[in-house]
Formats: C-alpha cells, structure tokens, sequence
C-alpha cells in the first residue's frame, strides 16, 4: 500500500469545499482575529479528516460501479490499489481522529458533524439515488460546514449567508449531474441510477433558475439595511459583478465545455474562475476591512 494511493483515497482536493467553514468568520469582519482563525483551522482539519473518511465510505459501497466509469476507475479501491480491509483501518482511523479533534474545541460543533456523517451515510446507502434529494442532500452538507463555522467562533450566521451557501451549493450539485447526463448520452453508460430522473433540459432550466436566484440573493444581501448597518458601509453591492461573472463562467463551463463533472477541479484548475474569486475577496475584503 503506497502513500500515494492513500493520500488519493482520502481526496484531499475536495477539502477546498470545507473553506466554508471560515465564511462565518470572513463575512463577520473577524478574519484577523488569530484565535478565532486557529479554531476555525482546527475545525476545518477535523472536518476534512471526517470528510475524508466518508469518500472512502462511499468508494466501498460504489467499488463495482466504479470500475465501470471511464475516470472513477482510477481511485485506489476501484483499481485493487488499496484493498477492502486497508481502506476500512484508514476509514477508521480517520473517522476516529476527525471526531476527537472536533470534540476537542465543541460538542455541538460535534454534533453537526455527526449529523453530516449519518446524512452522508444515508446518502451513499439510499438516498443519491432519488433525484432532486440526492443534490439537496450535498447542498445541506454545504450549509452544515457554515453551521460550525458559526458554532466554533460564536458568530451569528445572516440568513443571507445560509440561502445564498445552499443555492450555490445545489447549483453547482445540478451542474456535476448535467455532466453525468452527458456520459450517459455520449456512452451509454449509467454511471449513476439516479439519472433516471433527470434529463438535460431540467437540468439545464434548474441550473438558469438557480444562477438567476443567486445573483437576486446577492444584491439583496449587499444592499440589505442589516448588512449595511452593520459592516458601516454602503459598497458592497459593487462585489456583484465577480458573482455575476462567476455564475456565467461556471454556465459556460457547463453548456459550452461540458465540463462541471466535478466543482473542486474547476475551482483547482479554472484559472478564469480562480481571477473572479480573487477579485471578489481583494473587492469584499477591501470594502470590509
């Protein structure tokens, strides 16, 4: 068993989806306050480690059908790189270590991370296989990330926050099932039993609803009397065109490339995407700070 294989069984390019954690803390104008940032790291480690051992979770319990999937087939369980009771013993070990590091700073940040691991569970068993759950299922884990970045530095979370983090969320989860829809029309091949119940033009009208309800969402964030009253400054409307630029270029990597199987890799590896968010903190952070 090679570290390589390991550490690509743990997938630690996802963990870029667990930087949500420290949106509480980003939006609460507190990102310089070193120990509410040390935590805040602590709990995104934990949460990455647990996270991690949920792929590996799932990699078991999908192990045949992913070796039927052109790129899937590559994972470490799935090509006999790593067998059944290694990944188990890393499983283990990295549930254990997630959990205990977790309870270490609290138990109700614990908590939700259990809850994040039964939902996911549950996900893997049963539930990815019903459509429109199965994306509001990973959108809810989203929203569970920002829970306990909240819990861990005691920062109340906007509403604005929550409902923009879980449109995102679930824009970006009908845009990876669209790719899937499109290995199905190309291949023939159903890589998941859920795409039975979706085709490529509800996808393709969610995901124009969804982009449509974000950028709504952000403009009434921004410009809300709330926020402003509370951040004392009256700009932050101008950061909408980074989001705007965000949704169309992710549209475009969709429609255009089709190419949003995967969102971690996108962000990873999309430079144009990369430029806007660079943009939208410098623009946000300036404003705030």
């Amino acid at each position: 068993m090679k570290l390589s294989s390991i550490i690509k069984l743990m997938r630690p390019h996802q963990y870029i989806k667990n930087l949500f954690i420290f949106l509480p803390l980003f939006f609460a104008i507190k990102i310089t306050d070193t120990e509410l940032l040390a935590n805040t790291f602590i709990a995104f480690i934990a949460f990455s480690l647990t996270a991690s051992a949920v792929y590996i979770f799932n990699d078991y319990h999908d192990i045949e059908e992913d070796r039927q999937h052109s790129k899937k087939k590559n994972r470490p369980l799935a090509s006999g790189a790593i067998s059944k009771p290694q990944a188990i013993g890393i499983m283990t070990i990295l549930f254990v270590a997630g959990f205990t590091l977790m309870a270490s700073l609290s138990l109700k940040a614990t908590a939700i991370l259990a809850a994040y691991v039964i939902m996911n569970i549950a996900y893997s068993l049963y539930l990815k296989h019903i459509a429109i759950l199965d994306v509001t299922i990973i959108a809810i884990g989203f929203i569970l990330r920002i829970f306990i970045g909240s819990v861990i530095t005691d920062i109340h979370l906007s509403m604005w926050i929550v409902i923009m983090t879980f449109l995102l969320a679930l824009f970006m989860a009908l845009a990876k099932r669209r790719d899937d829809v499109l290995i199905y029309l190309d291949t023939g091949k159903k890589m998941r039993k859920v795409i039975n119940g979706y085709n490529l033009r509800f996808l393709d009208t969610a995901m124009a609803i969804m982009a449509a309800v974000i950028i709504v969402a952000y403009i009434q964030y921004t410009t809300s009397t709330e926020v402003i009253e509370r951040v004392h400054n009256e700009y932050l409307y101008l950061t909408t065109l980074f989001v705007i630029l965000g949704i169309m270029r992710y549209l475009k990597i969709a429609f255009v490339l089709k190419s949003s199987g995967s969102p971690s890799n996108i962000v990873l590896k999309d430079h144009f995407i990369q430029l806007i968010l660079i943009g939208w903190i410098l623009s946000f952070a300036g404003i705030l700070y």
